[in-house]
């Protein structure tokens, strides 16, 4: 939980110091990543862009990278001094992340949404053709989930038996321009990617101890037929009260007095940059 809060304190200076970004996504899934990064994945922060013997990491809705650059720097892929360059010109740390200035930690462009699910299921393919046992995890967003290429990756997984993917959804419900329900209901997501042959856990996001068992859970699943998604039951902007569970923090920076009463909420655990 530690790291989560310094996740989220990161995101705030990050997103403020730019003047623009994504906070809300970011901070929702703080527990998540942090788990992946610091508790579950066997990665290697020397970083090979083949991936090849480690657990690798897509992050489709990329708009949300400013948690991601957090958990990178953190866990050692680049240095945590850089997270204060985040959007600037020429800055690796660009509002998608992007592959034209090896950031280790990126294997592809992303922030076109409705893309990274079949990005991700090619990438575990690619493992168990080359009989490698690692796992590849995703990211998703669930306003993502409206756009149709996801159904498609979904079928082809369960299709060929991609069974070494963990997929997740940020399901909270909210997306730029309001609810999910509102701009396109996305009705019963359990029963409906269960229906495509998936394996499917629902817990809640931001209680860590929940995402750390269910994330055991789910590797359990691995190799056992079909391919795994976790539905991530999150607060849009969790851990800021007046941010919180409101998708107007979808693509909103803090002003400066909002950002000090963020940072208020939010212990310095790890050490700002």
């Amino acid at each position: 939980m530690d790291i989560a809060t310094q996740i989220r304190r990161d995101v705030i200076r990050m997103v403020h110091g730019a003047k623009c970004g994504h906070p809300g996504g970011a901070m929702g899934c703080a527990e998540y990543l942090s788990a992946l990064f610091f508790r579950v994945m066997d990665h290697h922060p020397e970083f090979n862009m083949d991936g090849l013997n480690e657990d690798i990491f897509f992050l489709s809705n990329g708009h949300i990278c400013a948690g991601l650059y957090s958990v990178l720097a953190r866990s050692g892929y680049f240095p945590v001094e850089e997270l204060g360059t985040f959007r600037q010109l020429d800055s690796r740390l660009q509002g998608h992340p992007a592959t034209h200035e090896g950031l280790p930690g990126i294997r592809i462009a992303t922030g076109s949404l409705g893309q990274g699910l079949s990005v991700a299921v090619g990438a575990a393919l690619t493992k168990k053709l080359n009989d490698d046992k690692h796992i590849v995890y995703s990211l998703h967003g669930d306003g993502e989930l409206q756009e149709g290429q996801n159904w498609e990756a979904f079928m082809f997984a369960a299709h060929h038996k991609v069974d070494n993917i963990i997929a997740a959804i940020d399901w909270n419900d909210a997306q730029i321009d309001g609810t999910t329900q509102d701009v396109m209901d996305l009705g019963d997501l359990e029963a409906k990617i269960k229906s495509f042959g998936w394996e499917v856990l629902v817990l809640d996001g931001n209680k860590m101890e929940e995402v750390l068992d269910m994330l055991t859970a789910a590797k359990a699943l691995v190799g056992k037929g079909k391919p795994i998604a976790l539905l991530l039951r999150t607060k849009m902007a969790a851990g800021v009260d007046f941010m919180s569970g409101n998708y107007k923090w979808h693509g909103k920076a803090p002003n400066d007095e909002q950002a000090e009463l963020a940072l208020a909420q939010l212990e310095e655990t790890l050490g700002d940059y």
